[in-house]
């Protein structure tokens, strides 16, 4: 794709960036070119608005490993070894990796983004399709999937966890912002949030899940173990847990929110080690275990 002086103006780009252009590329330039020459002279965010601008293509990057300052392509990207970049990874389509992947800010991948070994960004990750990592995930910054997240082993986000589709972890899942997630959230070890927990569908945790505010679920809630938020516990049908359940100070656990009271002995049970203090709603069955 060739890019012209009327095209990209016609964008209304920033003055100084449009005058690099024309400096360097007067008369036009391949839309790939432009992006690699940006790079090149530290521009990476004059890079990124381009591609935001004028959208992925269908071009294809097959290489051995990626060791670069940072990296913006347009199309798609496979790695048969590791990926190591020291500011940003922009691809505007899929990106395969072989190994693993560890960069100094952040990763923004258009469409689906596939690990073999293990994903580390000191900032955010960004995927706009399936996100699957082999080993774990470890973003510095915010994590937004557009699709399903599925990690081997645990999962740590130091900014807010946004996830369009399913997720599920093979070990922890530990979150400082808030936790929202369309579907179901399923994880071999701990859920820890220390903001709110919601999701649209179930929340099952094999060992405890552990809110620093309200904890939410259109479904079920079930875990191996206790079951602590800082805030309200609320579930459309039960609240299931091998040890107990307990909502902050004030706050109440509400079992059954989406079924009918004469549903709740078979649809909105709670379980527990013990009995809530603050069960509001839902029908008590007793200590049965609940482990996973």
């Amino acid at each position: 794709m060739d890019l012209t002086r009327d095209f990209v103006r016609a964008k209304s780009p920033c003055a100084n960036g449009f005058r690099w252009f024309l400096r360097h590329y007067g008369g036009g330039g391949n839309y790939q070119e432009l992006l690699d020459a940006l790079v090149a002279d530290n521009r990476v965010a004059d890079a990124c608005w381009l591609m935001d601008q004028f959208g992925p293509t269908d071009a294809v990057l097959v290489v051995d490993s990626i060791d670069a300052n940072a990296l913006v392509y347009p199309g798609t990207i496979e790695v048969r070894g590791d990926i190591d970049v020291g500011d940003v990874l922009r691809v505007g389509r899929s990106l395969r990796v072989g190994g693993s992947i560890r960069v100094g800010r952040e990763i923004v991948v258009g469409g689906d983004l596939r690990v073999a070994g293990h994903v580390r960004a000191a900032g955010r990750v960004g995927v706009g399709g399936d996100m699957r990592a082999s080993w774990g995930v470890d973003a510095g910054g915010d994590i937004a999937c557009g699709g399903d997240l599925r990690v081997g082993r645990d999962l740590y986000c130091r900014g807010a966890l946004d996830l369009a589709g399913n997720a599920g972890t093979g070990g922890d899942l530990v979150v400082q912002g808030t936790i929202s997630c369309a579907k179901n959230l399923r994880t071999g070890g701990d859920i820890a949030g220390d903001d709110h927990i919601r999701a649209g569908h179930g929340i099952e945790a094999r060992a405890s899940i552990r809110c620093g505010r309200h904890l939410e679920a259109g479904w079920g809630i079930r875990a191996g173990a206790t079951i602590l938020a800082d805030g309200a516990i609320q579930a459309g049908e039960s609240i299931l847990a091998g040890g107990e359940i307990c909502a902050g100070s004030g706050y109440g656990i509400f079992a059954g929110l989406s079924v009918p009271k004469d549903a709740w002995e078979s649809c909105a049970k709670v379980q527990a080690s013990i009995p809530p203090r603050s069960l509001m709603s839902g029908w008590w069955e007793g200590a049965a275990r609940a482990a996973l």
